[in-house]
């Protein structure tokens, strides 16, 4: 019997007959769809398998917010106190000063010592200097000279800190396949505190002044010391250490700059952070003079840039592995170039926010697909002394930058200045790029 009629389909036979053993049921494709999606969820976030990896994710997602909130809240402080470019750029260089001499030096601790204990008295220093920021602001002391000593002490926790917990990660991540997973997540989880905490603080400064998010950053760092004191590891016979401190200082600085990929790569971080990572620093005088914006502004600018990092972030968390590495760092680099010369010819708000994501894109994919293929080249025996001298190029490095730029600023003004850490940038990237890919295969 025909079911069919012109126009129209016979009520007792709408089911057309199906083969036997097939399922029957519109949702199947969307239910296939569905396995996928958390098949490739769960390949993204599958270093959270391991106790110890949540346990730090944690903790540092909630100190690393009040972090960033701080970050825009002293920028802005050091902007409202003075007016200076060139004071906002030398206040960076006495918080980041102490990574360039200090971060050798931690890493041969980090390597010799227990780093979790490191980490502890590095999140306690900077605690102490969260804390006394707040207290000279709600009692109305607080003065431009008082900001670089404080500067400088957060510094000095962050040079202690860094090389510790770059090497730390190792540690709470069983299965060395996953390291890249988890490398990955904690720069998503960096970045998800930059999206959150800029715009917070834009809005707190704005409605009641700095000090709160000085209190809110020296609070969350409670956060990741609870952290690192609730993890449970498997006890493991010390091993002997046969240098002595200085011979190891040595022996670091050696491995790292004998080897080829590694000395590029650490070219690489090292100019970045130079010539274009300054841009946080004068993003304060570029908002209030080129974008004529306040502190919400600025806020909400930082955060667009965290979410372009965030997204880069995931996309190399999904990653099933590290091939192609090579590709992707140079790509984020001229990425990252490229979005900063386009910033400098922003005139307002609307169009400086997607040129900071795609900067923000550029500079994390960067940065953590470097930190991934040193981890995978370096030995463990070595790898805290290696990553402090990367803590040196990344940090290290924007010190100088910051203040170079910033009197660069205070010169030619701060479009132009941002002109010509993006053209440098690209130019570092280039011969980079010409060095590095033939070593790897590519032409």
């Amino acid at each position: 019997m025909r079911c069919k009629r012109r126009g129209t389909v016979s009520p007792s036979c709408s089911q057309e007959p199906r083969p036997a053993g097939l399922p029957v049921g519109p949702g199947l494709a969307s239910r296939l769809l569905s396995l996928r999606r958390f098949a490739g969820l769960k390949r993204t976030l599958r270093a959270m398998r391991y106790r110890n990896y949540r346990l730090y994710f944690g903790g540092q997602g909630i100190s690393l917010t009040g972090s960033w909130m701080q970050q825009v809240a002293m920028g802005w402080l050091v902007y409202r106190l003075t007016g200076s470019a060139f004071y906002l750029g030398l206040v960076a260089f006495f918080a980041q000063v102490p990574v360039i001499f200090m971060s050798p030096f931690s890493g041969v601790l980090a390597d010799r010592w227990d780093r979790m204990r490191i980490m502890l008295a590095a999140q306690g220093l900077a605690m102490v200097q969260a804390l006394l920021l707040a207290f000279l602001m709600f009692s109305g002391a607080i003065a431009p000279w008082h900001l670089l000593p404080l500067a400088f002490l957060l510094g000095t926790a962050n040079a202690l800190d860094a090389p510790a917990r770059h090497s730390f990660i190792v540690q709470v991540v069983e299965r060395k396949e996953d390291l890249g997973n988890a490398i990955a997540l904690n720069s998503a989880m960096f970045n998800g505190a930059r999206l959150v905490g800029p715009p917070i603080a834009g809005l707190l400064v704005a409605l009641t002044g700095e000090g709160i998010c000085f209190l809110i950053n020296g609070i969350s760092y409670l956060a990741v010391i609870f952290a690192l004191l609730a993890m449970r590891f498997e006890s493991k016979k010390a091993v002997a250490v046969k240098l002595n401190f200085w011979s190891q200082l040595r022996e670091g600085f050696v491995y790292t700059f004998g080897l080829q990929p590694i000395r590029l790569i650490m070219a690489l971080i090292a100019w970045i952070s130079l010539v274009g990572m300054s841009y946080l620093t004068l993003m304060p005088v570029f908002v209030g003079k080129a974008l004529n914006g306040g502190p919400h502004s600025l806020g909400f600018l930082m955060g667009a840039a965290g979410c372009g990092a965030l997204l880069g972030a995931l996309v190399l968390a999904s990653r099933p592995d590290t091939r192609g590495l090579e590709k992707i760092m140079v790509g984020g680099s001229v990425t990252f170039s490229l979005g900063l010369v386009a910033l400098s010819l922003a005139r307002v708000f609307w169009q400086a926010m997607p040129l900071l994501f795609l900067g923000g894109m550029g500079m994390m994919v960067q940065m953590a697909s470097a930190n991934t293929y040193l981890q995978h080249l370096v030995s463990d025996d070595k790898r805290a002394r290696v990553m402090s001298i990367y803590t040196m190029a990344f940090i290290g490095a924007t010190p100088i930058g910051s203040f170079l730029f910033g009197t660069l600023a205070s010169g030619i003004g701060v479009r132009s200045a941002l002109a010509c850490g993006g053209v440098l940038s690209l130019a570092g990237t280039m011969v980079f790029a010409h060095r590095f890919l033939p070593l790897r295969g590519y032409n």
